[in-house]
């Protein structure tokens, strides 16, 4: 098989599949995009009528991107910075006339308005179209800010905002009648704009706490704000009154490592209360929790991912949340129901995923979506079509926990591999710590079993430093991120040797990208009695050159640890030819600009 070939026709097997979903708040409607089938990259807008259980195509592709109102009405899009409007009830498309190009395009909760962002003259600026014309609502020229040689962004989030994961730069208010916009210059502040031209700024330490982690205006109270300090050891949880602007703190986050909101909070409840991310640290627990106001609502067994939002609880007033977490395996992700009512019996979480795997989840209304799966209430409503090409392997990976630490491991072998014979072992290190390999999830496994099948037994181990375990455990590696990372991967190898007595640990590859090939770098230049072949794709190689966000949180401040980042560069490295660069250059080491999957095997096949 060319699966390198395939993989990159197939969008590595996604093209086909529904993905981009909103549900409407009124359950109605399930909007999605997919294309026409696995080798085809170009996405369309579709609708799944919940009453019906039909599809419908709306709007032809290509598009990269929609948003919708409340209740999945009205979509808009943009499409070569020409901007439409879709009808989702009536399945109609019409364009939009603007005066700028259009980007980011989002109608207001009601449908009427639709704001946009327009790069024309090469700042970004806040525009909205309705029924009154085209109107700019937020924008400075390009040449405004000469301070810094850069522009003034108006709608657009910038890199730090992006490696928190906030990727959007403004927010229409429940009733459609305000926008809460973030200006990007020297740092970000954020203003309340009345389409009636009114500007109201949001008052916080700016200078104190400069990174806006996340945003939310979307349940029925004020906006909530999550801010950091640079440092990210330290963040406040802010109520903005959207009349003046004024904060007021509802939670404070602290952390003597780094702070770690979680996705998808703050958000109100119905009742009022506000819904915070945290961490519980003592009396023997370690785990990622929800609070309202304080009290805990899930069980400190739970380790949350992501608040998905809410379903009404039968029987009870007050709804369900959704949740994405982890209630024992790390390799797992399932969904809950989190009861948010308050009462006897503690915090309560029910399982609505029963077999093990990697699960997702929509919500809107009474309708759940969980994978491809629509449910409404306790009712099946459909799966929506899924046209991707199905997965040509059918990996098998042995998962494990390993060493004293319990770290996540997992040994994949040859399709056709008879035991009792040594193999060489190859290390994957993905994307490096932050992100983990060890997962229940055959998408995740496909390109190792190509690896493993090219005569690897290929090790995954998710060391100190990954999330999914506990917070302790992603948190212990602050400041000695190379030291206790190698550690945990050879100690994880011996361990696995043990259980698995076919790896050849004289004959040990190691491959990753970006913080996972500066890992891998390492492993063959400090641990070479162990990694004895590495490839290090598009590696950092000197942590002072990194977003301060990633550098910060890691390494701590730059200006007071000019030993723990020297102690982490590749910089000075001894020259070996059992190291590969791709992407990145250092004296004395091999590297090519770029390279295939086929090279990369080449490479490490070569064991002379």
């Amino acid at each position: 098989m060319d699966f390198p070939g395939l993989a990159e026709r197939t969008g590595h097997f996604r093209h086909g599949a529904p993905h981009a979903v909103t549900v409407g708040a009124d359950g109605r409607r399930v909007a999605f995009l997919r294309s026409t089938g696995p080798e085809d990259p170009v996405a369309s807008l579709w609708v799944l009528n919940v009453a019906t259980a039909a599809e419908s195509l709306v709007a032809p592709g290509p598009l990269a991107s929609y948003a919708t109102d409340r209740d999945a009405c009205v979509a808009a899009f943009a499409r070569a910075g020409r901007l439409f409007r879709a009808d989702l009830v009536r399945g109609t498309v019409a364009e939009v006339p603007t005066d700028e190009p259009a980007e980011d395009p989002r109608p207001d909760p009601r449908g009427g308005n639709i704001g946009y962002v327009s790069r024309q003259g090469g700042s970004p600026s806040l525009r909205v179209v309705g029924p009154d014309g085209d109107r700019l609502l937020a924008g400075e020229s390009g040449n405004a800010w000469r301070e810094h040689c850069g522009t003034i962004g108006w709608g657009v989030p910038d890199e730090t905002a992006r490696r928190f994961g906030r990727d959007r730069g403004w927010w229409w208010s429940p009733d459609g009648s305000q926008i809460l916009a973030a200006r990007t210059a020297a740092s970000t502040s954020l203003h309340l704009l009345d389409l009636d031209f009114g500007w109201v700024d949001v008052h916080w330490d700016r200078e104190t706490y400069p990174h806006v982690v996340s945003v939310r205006w979307a349940d029925g109270g004020g906006p909530l704000i999550t801010v950091l300090r640079r440092m990210q050891q330290h963040g406040l949880v802010l109520a903005v009154d959207p009349r003046t602007g004024e904060t007021q703190v509802h939670a404070e986050l602290a952390d003597a490592r780094w702070v770690e909101p979680v996705a998808g909070t703050p958000r109100h409840l119905p009742d009022g209360r506000v819904l915070v991310g945290g961490e519980l640290a003592h009396d023997g627990f370690d785990a990622r929790c929800l609070f309202a106001d304080g009290s805990l609502l899930t069980p400190p067994g739970l380790y949350v991912r992501r608040v998905v939002g809410t379903v009404p609880r039968p029987g009870s007033p007050a709804p369900d949340l959704v949740v994405e977490g982890t209630d024992d395996d790390p390799a797992t992700q399932s969904v809950f129901r989190v009861r948010t009512s308050l009462g006897g019996g503690g915090a309560e979480a029910r399982k609505v995923t029963e077999a093990p795997g990697w699960h997702h989840a929509h919500t809107g209304g009474d309708v759940l979506v969980v994978d491809d799966v629509v449910w409404r209430g306790e009712a099946r409503v459909a799966a929506l079509g899924n046209l991707a090409m199905p997965l040509p392997y059918a990996p098998s990976p042995v998962l494990e926990r390993v060493t004293d630490r319990r770290l996540p491991a997992a040994v994949l072998y040859p399709a056709v591999f008879v035991g009792g014979t040594k193999i060489p072992v190859l290390v994957t290190l993905g994307d490096g710590p932050g992100h983990q390999q060890v997962v229940n999830d055959p998408a995740a496994w496909q390109e190792r079993q190509w690896w493993a099948d090219a005569g690897f037994a290929v090790v995954s181990i998710d060391g100190r430093g990954t999330p999914g375990v506990a917070p302790s455990y992603e948190k212990v590696v602050h400041r000695r991120l190379v030291d206790v990372a190698l550690s945990d991967q050879v100690d994880a190898l011996r361990a696995l040797q043990g259980k698995h007595p076919d790896l050849d640990l004289n004959t040990v590859a190691v491959r990753g990208t970006g913080v996972g090939g500066w890992l891998a770098a390492m492993a063959v230049l400090r641990r070479a009695d162990v990694f004895h072949r590495g490839v290090a794709r598009n590696p950092v190689v000197d942590w002072h050159d990194e977003p301060p966000v990633l550098a910060e949180r890691y390494l701590g401040d730059h200006r007071d640890s000019a030993d723990v980042y020297t102690h982490h560069t590749l910089h000075g490295a001894e020259p070996t030819d059992a190291l590969l660069l791709i992407g990145a250059e250092l004296p004395g080491l091999p590297s090519r600009p770029t390279a295939t999957l086929a090279e990369e095997l080449a490479f490490l096949q070569d064991r002379s």
